[in-house]
């Protein structure tokens, strides 16, 4: 990757909805040669995809939380993570390092469907042994955007 391929990247993080043509403009190349750039970081997964941001509470998910999950043996880490996969409160799950196996950030539409939740879909999860759950009170920073450096933006 050089310079130009991390200058279209942050622009697309910063924009997912600007035109190729006004890439081309901003980074000094053809719109064909643009698109071709963006294919390409597309097919070594560079680029991973492309999506809204929406308001959850707009949509009745008022309840956001992180759950720290520990499951007993490494072995029912695919069975875990299968699961997971599918339970559509689920907007992200990490394997981690530390007092946790997993930590999940779910939303719920309130504080019972987090029961539910914890009590009906996680908790009865082979392997599962204990999670704890913080809820979310105010977000002040919630990004998508990877950092890309001056550095690699210019060239150097």
């Amino acid at each position: 990757m050089d310079s130009l391929d991390y200058r279209i990247l942050d622009m697309l993080q910063r924009d997912g909805r600007a035109t190729q043509l006004e890439i081309s403009r901003a980074v000094g190349l053809s719109q064909p040669a643009v698109a071709e750039r963006i294919r390409k970081l597309e097919d070594r997964r560079v680029i991973t995809g492309y999506t809204a941001r929406v308001d959850a509470a707009k949509l009745g998910k008022d309840i956001t939380a992180f759950v720290g999950v520990n499951i007993e043996h490494p072995k029912y880490f695919e069975s875990f993570a299968k699961k997971v996969l599918a339970m559509p409160e689920v907007l992200e799950a990490h394997r981690v390092a530390g007092q946790d196996s997993y930590i999940l950030k779910v939303q719920t539409a309130n504080t019972k469907t987090l029961d539910q939740f914890l009590v009906e879909a996680l908790r009865t999860l082979p392997g599962v042994t204990r999670t704890h759950t913080t809820i979310v009170l105010t977000s002040i920073k919630e990004e998508t955007h990877v950092h890309v450096s001056p550095e690699l933006l210019k060239g150097e």
